[in-house]
């Protein structure tokens, strides 16, 4: 069953065995093959229709491959979760997430709302909120930083103040993995890099990090290994100095891709068109 489960050691975060996987009415992946252990670090990257969103959804069991024989998909060498429980082995921070929070919710509610799995804590939900909840909530908030605002609406927030409200609610059930959806997207310089500073931090105190993004600059050097995704297939995976290449890139996306290295972060930039 879903609830009770018994996390092994050495069971994989992520094991993905001959998968079909659906979205909607489109067909996203066929006869995937994917693992990914616990205590790596890992991106996953790739074009726009590569299946980042459906890997993501599937990893957070939101959506789930055809059932066949011999197919599966395991989170931490389980494949049947109840949701709540998964919650509190794996974080998540999305973009998609952001967006259905509404301008009214307070950052305590937002952080709180993590502990039901819910978007706010609203009606009949307010009465289940604990004082040791609340309590973990504003103890988050401060390790981020950010517990002056716990009574703020997002509404009075820059976007840098509500990406971190996002990540305390991930992070209030101290979840050894966090899957990170474009983490920088709608931030400022200031606000991104501070943003892979926090993540740096994290990292570096021991949590499995899996970040899903279009852009080489919010991947951190603490990040050891790509997972390069082209049309529902996995293109190149491998650490990161093989498969963050321009010549790579440049046949994933069709489009000429140089790449530059500085201090351990990788930026990409227009390569020079070929002649006809």
């Amino acid at each position: 069953m879903g609830t009770g489960n018994c996390i092994l050691p050495e069971a994989n975060l992520i094991e993905i065995r001959n998968a079909t996987i659906w979205r909607g009415t489109s067909r996203v992946f066929t006869n995937l093959d994917l693992t990914i252990a616990q205590h790596e670090r890992v991106a996953i990257l790739g074009p726009n229709g590569s299946g980042k969103t459906t890997l993501l959804k599937t990893i957070n069991r939101e959506l789930y491959p055809v059932d066949e024989p011999g197919s599966f998909v395991r989170i931490l060498g389980t494949e049947s979760w109840n949701v709540w429980e998964l919650r509190r082995h794996i974080g998540l921070v999305s973009h998609d997430l952001h967006r259905r929070y509404t301008p009214a919710t307070t950052a305590l509610e937002v952080v709180v709302s993590g502990f039901h799995s819910s978007i706010g804590v609203q009606g009949t939900l307010a009465s289940r909120v604990t004082a040791e909840q609340l309590a973990a909530a504003r103890s988050t908030l401060h390790e981020l930083g950010v517990e002056s605002l716990r009574n703020t609406p997002l509404k009075a927030m820059s976007t840098g103040q509500q990406r971190r409200c996002l990540l305390a609610r991930a992070l209030v059930h101290r979840p050894d993995t966090l899957i990170l959806d474009e983490p920088t997207a709608g931030l400022d310089f200031a606000a991104s890099f501070d943003y892979l500073r926090q993540l740096h931090r994290l990292a570096e105190a021991g949590r499995n990090i899996v970040i899903v993004t279009h852009h080489l600059n919010e991947i951190p050097p603490d990040v050891d290994r790509i997972i390069l995704l082209q049309n529902g297939r996995v293109a190149a995976d491998g650490p990161k100095a093989s498969v963050l290449r321009g010549a790579l890139l440049s046949e994933v996306y069709d489009t000429p891709i140089r790449v530059a290295e500085i201090d351990g972060y990788y930026f990409a930039y227009p390569g020079l068109a070929s002649k006809t």
